[in-house]
């Protein structure tokens, strides 16, 4: 009985050790080619005058019979009495390694050629540690070419000896020996057939068993609805289901479902989505983390050097990195262990556990540059040990009371711009008219929740995520909270907005050129950072990324605070939030 599934299969080992004659062979031996292929092949091969070889019932591409090499990596499928398989069959020369790895790094099992007559070459050799450096556990060597050797056990016995912990098995692809039947001309063997071996593979795991994972493409308003598009990478989903949305932490209910694979779904709440979150069960979420141990094929024209700054995709989140440390290069190749840090924390699995959330692709100015696999990342259990409290009093309730909404009025702009003198002014204003409201200014937290933290990038990153988290908490008490902050890049942001409801986040840009906020510096911050006596400081030594859809923008040159307040407070009535 044939399987649902096919098995993957990569075919690796030097140039010229038979790999695409053995694909032929196999072909041919198990019944997998078209009807009337062989022949057609044979003909050709009539008229050309060349001789027939069994590598060219796979070879797809006439440069590579002239060259007679393997260009890329090419998929192959065929059949056994008991199961699917797909073979990718990739190139053994140095110049086209990067290719093989590609085609290694899908698949579930592989099967090493060597060349009896030439034995273990060094390119054999970092194709069994390239192998071993993929996790990939299920390997076969076939030891070919027998038939140039007589078939000599000796010969096969010096090169099984290198690989002791791995089934070896003596073949000769041209003849057919040891393919699909037993060899008549090495009685002295006693092991299985190639395709006796590859039935002993164990399949991988399938998708739809794996943790559920739906990386969101898009978010399409239709009907007055809030569809959510994505592409069910792993798991199942259903409709009732609690899903959490990482790396933003938010949680939803799975209110419709329409499509199968690549589906469309809507929620029950009203919760912030956008495109790059991963989906899963509320039990069994990515990683979420700025750091993580990777297996890396860099593919850059240029060295990869450590700090060098890229852009980091995976599935559908995209996001500036830099290559934080190199702990180990294999053979002097392009392949290496590395740490990647990340410009924010994203969601992402181990590759050994969902495949498709646990791989990336680097990009350098618009090129790809690099890919590889993640290998290192901490699994957290939500499930079991941590649960949000209901209180009996919900914000509804406090909202009725306070008769106005929750709500977070985000101050973001340059040092000396004005936020904090227009955060104060804004506040007394809305106590004066009844409202519960508190400031949190960027001073102040420093002193006490963020005095552990420095102004690197990092640094930075954490304290805003800190604010946002206390922000969402006053805001779920029902108080208009106003924070004042730098705040300096987008993607910190957005993470604080994602933190509340939607329509719960009012992002101020207060905006003031550099020359203006320079000219006001009381404090002699910018003085100090352009003698280079203070590091990393925004608007000179450190970016501002200003905000591209702000709810509000205040102009501080032109306007005065008192002009800005009442700005601030026209919007937040016009929007039902006071």
């Amino acid at each position: 009985m044939i399987t649902d599934a096919p098995l993957r299969i990569v075919i690796v080992g030097h140039v010229d050790h038979g790999k695409s004659t053995f694909v032929g062979r196999l072909f041919h031996d198990t019944g997998s080619l078209p009807e009337g292929k062989f022949e057609q092949i044979k003909a050709a091969c009539d008229r050309r005058g060349v001789p027939f070889e069994w590598a060219f019932l796979t070879d797809g591409l006439q440069a590579e019979r002239d060259q007679n090499v393997t260009l890329d990596t090419a998929h192959i499928c065929f059949r056994t009495p008991r199961r699917r398989y797909v073979i990718i069959d990739a190139p053994g020369h140095k110049e086209f390694l990067k290719n093989m790895v590609t085609g290694a790094a899908s698949a579930e099992a592989a099967l090493l050629l060597i060349d009896a007559t030439e034995g273990v070459q060094e390119q054999t050799r970092q194709h069994a540690n390239l192998l071993q450096w993929l996790g990939i556990k299920q390997v076969v060597v076939l030891v070919n070419k027998m038939d140039r050797c007589l078939f000599n056990a000796d010969i096969f016995r010096r090169i099984a000896t290198e690989y002791p912990k791995n089934l070896v098995i003596p073949i000769s692809a041209k003849t057919g020996d040891n393919i699909a039947s037993k060899s008549a001309n090495m009685p002295w063997d006693t092991g299985p057939t190639a395709l006796e071996a590859l039935d002993t593979f164990k399949a991988a795991e399938e998708p739809a068993n794996l943790p559920l994972r739906l990386p969101v493409q898009d978010i399409y308003r239709f009907d007055n609805r809030r569809i959510i598009a994505g592409r069910i990478e792993s798991g199942t989903l259903r409709v009732g289901d609690r899903i959490l949305f990482s790396p933003r932490d938010k949680l939803g209910t799975v209110k419709t479902i329409e499509g199968r694979q690549s589906v469309g779904i809507t929620l029950s709440e009203q919760i912030f989505v956008e495109r790059g979150q991963i989906i899963s069960h509320e039990y069994d979420a990515p990683i979420v983390a700025d750091a993580f141990g990777v297996k890396l094929f860099w593919l850059g024209r240029q060295n990869l050097e450590v700090g060098r700054r890229l852009k980091l995709k995976l599935v559908t989140q995209e996001i500036e990195c830099h290559i934080e440390s190199v702990e180990k290069v294999v053979d002097d190749s392009a392949l290496a262990d590395v740490t990647i840090r990340t410009k924010r924390p994203i969601a992402f699995d181990t590759y050994d556990r969902v495949a498709a959330t646990g791989r990336f692709v680097l990009v350098d100015q618009h090129q790809i540059c690099g890919g590889g696999v993640i290998m290192k990342g901490e699994y957290h259990d939500r499930s079991q040990n941590i649960f949000w409290t209901e209180t009996e009093v919900s914000r509804a309730d406090r909202e009725r009371r306070n008769k106005h909404k929750g709500t977070v009025v985000w101050l973001t702009g340059l040092s000396a711009s004005g936020k904090s003198t227009i955060a104060t002014a804004l506040e007394r204003e809305l106590f004066a008219m009844g409202m519960h409201t508190y400031v949190l200014d960027g001073d102040n937290i420093r002193h006490g929740l963020s005095a552990n933290l420095g102004f690197s990038p990092e640094d930075r990153t954490e304290n805003i995520r800190r604010v946002g988290e206390v922000a969402r908490l006053f805001c779920d008490a029902g108080l208009v909270v106003v924070t004042a902050f730098i705040s300096p890049y987008r993607d910190d942001r957005q993470l604080a907005r994602s933190r509340v409801d939607e329509g719960d986040f009012v992002e101020v840009y207060v905006n003031a050129p550099l020359a203006v906020c320079e000219q006001r510096d009381k404090k002699g911050l910018y003085k100090q950072a352009r003698a280079g006596k203070l590091t990393e400081f925004t608007g000179v030594s450190a970016p501002y990324e200003a905000p591209e859809k702000p709810e509000i923008v205040v102009n501080t040159e032109q306007h005065t605070p008192a002009e800005c307040v009442e700005q601030i407070l026209r919007y937040l009535k016009d929007n039902g939030r006071i």
